[in-house]
């Protein structure tokens, strides 16, 4: 998060993720995200005029950018490479946080929506998970993996490393993400031998 005199939007989105991480997103109010911040309560209706609903929004979003340009960077060399880099920035989030963080785009997506109605969040946090898919699809069929087996392994490595650091927060260790990854691993270079 940016340590700044001035509350940026940035800065105040960065800690909203940071909140929701901890605590979900119905638990967590604007105000509090604010004050997480280290922001006027008044700097984050300013810069959010919509509310919660846009800062979680910001939120999700931030995270999943964060996130991708990790993965960018890392799938150059190769998907085994990008899926010991996804590993490694959630067991620093969780260790960093003493298991008290996860991941805030999780933590949207399992909120209940109220209403009936599909929250821009719920959105965004689909779009995201979308991305990451993506992602290490695309450097699966760079690697030799067929379109389809391609598609599935990175859906299944994006489920299991989200649910795995949840269980990591649960269990106050980082040994479930230890596990996935060797098995992880095994289905990449079977899939994508290059």
């Amino acid at each position: 998060m940016a340590k700044s005199s001035t509350p940026s939007r940035e800065r105040i989105v960065a800690g909203a993720a940071d909140m929701i991480s901890r605590r979900g997103l119905s638990a967590t109010s604007i105000r509090e995200m604010a004050k997480h911040a280290k922001a006027p309560l008044g700097s984050t209706y300013h810069y959010f005029p919509e509310g919660k609903q846009q800062l979680a929004t910001e939120a999700v979003r931030y995270t999943g950018e964060w996130v991708a340009r990790s993965l960018r960077k890392e799938l150059e060399a190769g998907p085994a490479a990008g899926l010991k880099a996804f590993l490694d920035l959630w067991r620093k989030v969780v260790v960093d946080s003493d298991f008290h963080a996860g991941c805030p785009v999780l933590a949207v997506a399992i909120e209940e929506p109220q209403d009936g109605e599909i929250p821009p969040a719920l959105t965004a946090a689909a779009e995201v998970f979308e991305q990451w898919e993506t992602l290490l699809a695309d450097s699966l069929r760079a690697y030799g993996a067929q379109t389809e087996q391609a598609a599935q392994l990175a859906t299944l490595t994006v489920a299991a490393v989200e649910g795995t650091v949840a269980m990591c927060r649960a269990k106050r260790s980082t040994e479930p993400l230890d596990r996935i990854s060797e098995q992880l691993l095994v289905l990449i270079a079977a899939a994508a031998p290059k």
